[in-house]
C-alpha cells in the first residue's frame, strides 16, 4: 500500500475506535487529525517508514526521534506496518517486528521484538504479526515468530512460541486460552 492508502485505512481505524466509524476519509482528514495523540504517533511511524524506504536516512530517523521523544514509542524504520492502525496509547511501546499486518491495535507498554541483541535486524529474530491482530498492554512477542490473523494476545503475555490463526492468548509463557469460530 502507499503512504496514501495507509494513512486514510488508519484514519478509517481513527473513526472507528473513536465512534465515528461512518466519517468519510480524505487526505484533508489526515490533515486535521495530524495533532490529535492517537493518530500523530501512526503519522510519524508512516512518515519515517516513508521516508527509509526512499533512503532519506536523516528525515526517517528526525520522525522516529519525535515519535520517541513526544510520545515514548520507538518504531524501528524497517518495520513494515499494514493499514489501519491504532495505538490507543503510546508510552513505552517498542516495536521491531518483522513486519505486522493491516488492522492492528497495540497498546502501552508492549514490545515486539528479537531475543537477544539484532544489530542486523534480521527477519528469523523478528516477529512476523498477521492481520486483525489486537497486543494488550504490557505484553512481549520475542523472537522470530509467527502470529496469524485474528489474534489476540491479552494484557502482561510474553509470546515466543508462533500462535495459529483465530485465537486468544494470555499468560507467562503465553498458551492459547480460547480457540475463536466463524471470525472473517
Amino acid at each position: 500500500m502507499s503512504l496514501k492508502e495507509n494513512l486514510l485505512a488508519d484514519l478509517e481505524r481513527h473513526f472507528f475506535y473513536t465512534g465515528q466509524p461512518d466519517r468519510k476519509t480524505t487526505i484533508i482528514g489526515v490533515v486535521r487529525k495530524s495533532l490529535n495523540l492517537r493518530f500523530l504517533p501512526v503519522l510519524l511511524c508512516r512518515l519515517a517508514h516513508n521516508c527509509y524506504k526512499r533512503g532519506w536516512k536523516p528525515l526517517a530517523n528526525l520522525f522516529s526521534l519525535l515519535n520517541f521523544v513526544v510520545f515514548g514509542i520507538e518504531i524501528a524504520q524497517h518495520c513494515e506496518i499494514g493499514g489501519g492502525l491504532y495505538l490507543p496509547h503510546t508510552v513505552g511501546t517498542v516495536i521491531g517486528a518483522w513486519s505486522i499486518g493491516k488492522n492492528a491495535v497495540i497498546f502501552q507498554g508492549v514490545t515486539l521484538g528479537a531475543k537477544s541483541i539484532d544489530i542486523g535486524y534480521s527477519a528469523e529474530n523478528r516477529p512476523l504479526v498477521g492481520d486483525n491482530v489486537t497486543i494488550g498492554s504490557g505484553a512481549k512477542l520475542l523472537g522470530g515468530i509467527l502470529i496469524g490473523n485474528n489474534v489476540t494476545v491479552g494484557a502482561n503475555a510474553v509470546v515466543t512460541k508462533s500462535l495459529a490463526n483465530n485465537v486468544i492468548a494470555a499468560g507467562i509463557p503465553a498458551k492459547v486460552i480460547q480457540y475463536l469460530d466463524n471470525v472473517s
